[in-house]
């Protein structure tokens, strides 16, 4: 048994990012580079959780097996549903500056549907934006701060928001065992 996360890392490795430039994507690369980068890992097991996974399976096809999709919380859907009726780009809502612009051009009546749509969902993610010494933060403190935040703040957790609307796929290999 291991006893220890340290001992964990000696048999399980962790990709964290393929990137390949666009002017080589489409002819395998990123295939390549994952298939023949498993094996030098020394480790018997990889995991990997990629958002692209979802839409090009390289990893997929370079041995790896798909074990599960993180699909986005219901919070953040619920968010999704205030912004896209107040007309956000939520293409764009990885953009501070998009953001900012976008909620400075805003109503009064629009700001406060944000901060009412942000209010009612407490993900985790959302109170750990307001807890200064805390991990998580608390939901006493996040319903306090919320009707205050400035409107960086608002952007800072609508980015956060389409940070957790990205599927997550979780991918595993296994080293296979050599001989009989």
């Amino acid at each position: 048994m291991i006893a220890s996360a340290q001992g964990l890392d000696r048999v399980r490795a962790t990709s964290y990012r393929v990137v390949v430039h666009p002017k080589y994507r489409t002819v395998g690369l990123g295939v390549k580079l994952v298939r023949e980068t498993l094996a030098l890992a020394g480790t018997d097991h990889v995991e990997m959780s990629a958002v692209m996974a979802k839409y090009n399976p390289f990893a997929e096809k370079a041995g790896m097996k798909k074990i599960a999709e993180q699909h986005p919380p219901k919070e953040a859907e619920k968010i999704m549903d205030a912004l896209e009726d107040l007309e956000f780009n939520t293409q764009l809502l990885g953009s501070t500056n998009y953001l900012s612009k976008t909620l400075q051009a805003l109503k009064e009546d629009g700001v406060a549907k944000i901060r009412e749509a942000l209010a009612a969902q407490r993900h985790p993610r959302f109170l750990k934006s307001f807890s200064n010494d805390l991990p998580f933060g608390t939901r006493e403190a996040y319903q306090k701060e919320i009707g205050n935040a400035s409107l960086k703040k608002l952007a800072s957790l609508i980015k956060i928001c389409g940070f957790l609307m990205q599927t997550k796929v979780y991918l595993f290999w296994k080293k296979e065992e050599m001989g009989c």
